[in-house]
């Protein structure tokens, strides 16, 4: 047994990819943009807040569009603030993730038969990452759609696609 053989059994090494330590540092430091709009909003501050900790899965909550990583979506979209929601996606850098939450966000919710000022869907206007059902979606169900954001983001790709 060398010296090398020592040197490396007491676990002072660890070996990875370089492009899943880049997803590690990614996916545990997300900086989320909130954009609340209705009842779901209440449910989004409550995962915020000391009971459920949003901040122990390294998601920062930012004003600006410009250093934020992820979007959340939650409430009744209308067709006036889908213009300002299509504005603020094109404002934040690349990489960038868009979490729907709440029925309205994701289909338009119990408005859309009968309101003609509902967006169907945030989906129409900008690419959703994860959705999470539900009138108003539990803060358990955003934790979730959370780990799923994370789990995408552990398996992507920083290879440029051609």
């Amino acid at each position: 047994m060398g010296l090398l053989d020592k040197e490396f059994s007491d676990g002072n090494i660890v070996v990875a990819n370089v492009e899943d330590l880049l997803n590690w540092a990614r996916l545990s430091s997300v900086w989320q943009l909130g954009f609340g709009l209705a009842c779901c909003a209440i449910e989004m501050m409550a995962t915020s807040a000391s009971h459920y900790d949003f901040d122990r899965f390294g998601l920062i909550p930012r004003n600006t569009p410009r250093q934020a990583d992820a979007i959340i979506i939650s409430g009744t979209v209308t067709l006036k603030m889908a213009i300002r929601i299509k504005r603020l996606y094109e404002q934040i850098p690349d990489p960038k993730y868009i979490i729907s939450m709440g029925s309205c966000a994701n289909s338009g919710g119990p408005y859309w038969e009968h309101g003609y000022h509902v967006l169907k869907g945030v989906d129409r206007i900008i690419p959703v990452d994860v959705y999470v059902p539900g009138c108003p979606p539990r803060p358990e169900a955003l934790l979730e759609g959370l780990l799923k954001l994370q789990e995408k983001i552990r398996n992507e790709s920083l290879r440029k696609k051609l």
